[in-house]
């Protein structure tokens, strides 16, 4: 958490310090167009890695298989996209960085390595998806009627 503090401070002083370098350095008007380019480019970078990404998960969703690695690379590439059209350039470089295939799997493994699985296993012979006691063979409420369709209404 004070990592994340310390980011949400530090981030914007670093893009500043950059945004006001470089625009010395080059210019104002070069300097927006850089930041534009360069989330541009991120986008469809973006683009084309998350169509790839999308066409592997299907790959194994049709042979039976659950696509975690893909369904992570997707988080990864949801992050590395906001950081693109985050205006800045230490954001654009950490946005470019995860969409190289080697550090976007790197990052995938940190990420599956730390992540915590819950698992829920209900008692044997009851219905996970009931709210409560599954009523026995002749409890519960029998509802009887009659049902016929009114055709006057259909044209």
């Amino acid at each position: 958490m004070r990592y994340l503090l310390l980011l949400f401070i530090v981030m914007p002083v670093v893009e500043m310090w950059l945004l006001i370098t470089v625009g010395r350095q080059i210019g104002a008007l070069p300097t927006i167009g850089l930041v534009l380019l360069t989330a541009v480019v991120g986008v469809a970078l973006l683009r084309a890695q998350g169509f790839a990404t999308l066409f592997r998960a299907r790959q194994k969703m049709d042979l039976g298989e659950l696509p975690a690695m893909e369904m992570a690379e997707a988080i990864v590439l949801a992050v590395c996209g906001a950081l693109l059209l985050t205006p800045g350039f230490a954001t654009d470089v950490l946005g470019f960085a995860g969409l190289i295939p080697p550090v976007r799997l790197w990052l995938v493994s940190r990420f599956v390595k730390n992540l915590v699985v819950a698992r829920y296993q209900a008692p044997r012979g009851s219905d996970p998806f009931s709210a409560g006691e599954a009523p026995q063979k002749g409890e519960g409420k029998t509802l009887e009627g009659e049902f016929w369709r009114n055709q006057d209404n259909e044209k």
